[in-house]
């Protein structure tokens, strides 16, 4: 019999990230029409979510295509990581805390390069649950099997005994797929009661 085990994301979920505007604001200070940023970086975001690229090279990337210079970039990527760090759900990172020692504990989040280094000297994530994956790290994002197969194999549980806790349907139905239980996260209410109800029921 399997201990229980919890799983969570990170942004939306341990982390609240409104949206701040920041690419509206970069679009009209640059003067670019809007969806210029991202069409122009989509594939330098997506290459720092999978770690095929450095924080080094998407600075130089920014630089390149946006025509920025050195403070202009730091400045945009500190308005990038405002919003990608938000605030951290504190009620729910309280409750997780409570949990050490009752039940298994992990994070898979899809990332961005640069995330660990950000998210534990704020938040302290490394801490909170016994192992992350990220996707930067791993080179595999959700909603792709994989990713919940190598934090079950981080964590050397089986995936019947998690509980994957995230805010997107898409990848709540691909943690379903591969065997785990899954919550999609609408209010720390309702999480919270299902992460209890899974812990209380025990070993499975």
């Amino acid at each position: 019999m399997a201990e229980a085990c919890v799983i969570l994301d990170i942004g939306g979920v341990l982390e609240l990230t409104p949206q701040t505007g920041w690419v509206q604001r970069w679009s009209e200070r640059l003067q670019l029409s809007p969806g210029t940023v991202h069409e122009r970086m989509s594939d330098v975001w997506q290459a720092g979510s999978i770690g095929s690229i450095s924080e080094r090279e998407v600075h130089e990337q920014l630089a390149a295509r946006l025509g920025l210079d050195g403070p202009q970039v730091e400045a945009l990527m500190a308005d990038l990581w405002a919003e990608y760090l938000g605030t951290p759900n504190e009620e729910l990172i309280a409750y997780v805390r409570g949990l050490r020692g009752k039940c298994r504990l992990g994070i898979l989040s899809n990332s961005f390069v640069g995330a660990r280094e950000r998210e534990t000297a704020l938040y302290g994530f490394d801490e909170l649950v016994e192992e992350i994956v990220y996707s930067h790290e791993l080179g595999i994002e959700k909603p792709d099997p994989r990713a919940f197969e190598a934090a079950c194999a981080a964590l050397g549980v089986r995936s019947e005994s998690c509980l994957f806790i995230d805010d997107f349907a898409v990848n709540v139905e691909a943690a379903r797929a591969v065997g785990m239980q899954a919550h999609l996260f609408e209010d720390n209410a309702g999480t919270i009661a299902r992460i209890a109800a899974h812990v209380d029921a025990g070993p499975r």
